[in-house]
């Protein structure tokens, strides 16, 4: 990472906090410069709780743009509220810098600036955190608000139910494998997968929609197989999904015909790759109008890719509709 003379100022931990971070709080009774935030939740609801640790080099590339980075901190804890159909209200965040980011007056306003054009998308607001020195690690926790009783849960899919998957699946994973140099893309290619590991979209409003509608659902975050699976032991159900049903770009689509190692490639990209944060949910069958309704009312593709059936597990049929037998699962950070 180079830094320009100019760039370079030695800020302290309360010049970041102040230059970069603090902000009135309209839905706190108070934010940021006490010991603690003070929160009011509204009447009849629960408080919906998430935390997200994303580290350097494990979980992002160390000179990705810090612009983005910003952005993908707060979307990863955004997803969770989306997967729980709770509306995000406010977040705290741990920033642990390395000397030459502290001190890095552009990296830092950029940082910001991407998590707080998203913050403001969502009515989020920091009320607090911490900030630290060492290796680089950004911590979020989340909350939100959904109604009692009403949030959406790995634990309640039924015999019976569509599963159904939001957006495009495998995007991420293939243009984390481009920038390892794992596979070839045009650079048009390249430009158009590579926003969906940087900059997910949470699908915050498709959550909300899906109260009422939807039996369980999941943010697909380390693979389709891996979180599909949290459902079935937590439903204790098993399920049957269709390769050729999974939505996913033309990119993949080409892989998948190619047969050799981008086949292969593009199977786990698609049932293992991780970093999606889409939607997998489960919907009763007579509420497939209902589903078609709200994708366009919340403007995103909804793709039904099988069924919960009884039983235990997950099968994967092919496009000759022959299970198809695959070993990798998901991410996992103690064993990727």
């Amino acid at each position: 990472m180079t830094i320009s003379a100019d760039e370079i100022v030695m800020n302290s931990e309360f010049d970041i906090i102040n230059r970069y971070f603090l902000r009135s709080a309209h839905n706190a009774s108070l934010g940021i410069g006490d010991d603690a935030a003070l929160i009011s939740c509204q009447p009849d609801t629960d408080l919906a709780i998430s935390v997200d640790t994303l580290v350097a080099s494990h979980h992002f590339f160390p000179d990705v743009e810090p612009r983005s980075l910003g952005h993908k901190v707060l979307a990863v804890n955004l997803s969770d509220m989306a997967a729980m159909g709770a509306t995000p209200r406010w977040v705290t965040l741990s920033l642990t810098l390395p000397k030459i980011i502290a001190h890095d007056n552009a990296w830092l306003a950029a940082f910001s600036s991407g998590f707080f054009a998203l913050a403001d998308q969502h009515q989020v607001e920091l009320v607090g955190g911490d900030t630290t020195q060492g290796p680089l690690s950004i911590s979020v926790q989340i909350m939100g608000e959904v109604e009692r009783e009403k949030a959406l849960r790995r634990s309640g899919a039924k015999l019976g139910d569509d599963i159904w998957v939001s957006g495009f699946v495998g995007e991420a994973a293939l243009a984390l494998r481009y920038l390892q140099q794992k596979t070839m893309l045009t650079a048009e290619a390249a430009a158009s997968c590579l926003p969906a590991l940087h900059t997910p979209i949470p699908r915050v409003s498709l959550g909300r929609a899906l109260i009422n509608v939807a039996h369980s659902a999941i943010d697909v975050s380390d693979g389709l197989v891996a979180d599909l699976e949290h459902i079935l032991q937590g439903s204790q159900v098993a399920a049957t999904i269709e390769l050729d049903h999974i939505p996913c770009s033309s990119r993949l689509k080409d892989k998948l015909s190619e047969g050799g190692a981008d086949y292969q490639l593009a199977i786990d990209c698609l049932l293992a790759g991780g970093d999606d944060y889409e939607l997998c949910f489960t919907v009763p069958e007579n509420k497939r109008i209902v589903v078609t309704q709200l994708a366009q009312q919340v403007g995103v593709r909804l793709s039904r890719i099988g069924k919960i059936v009884p039983g235990e597990g997950l099968t994967v049929l092919n496009n000759n509709r022959d299970p198809l037998i695959f070993n990798k699962k998901g991410y996992d950070h103690f064993l990727d």
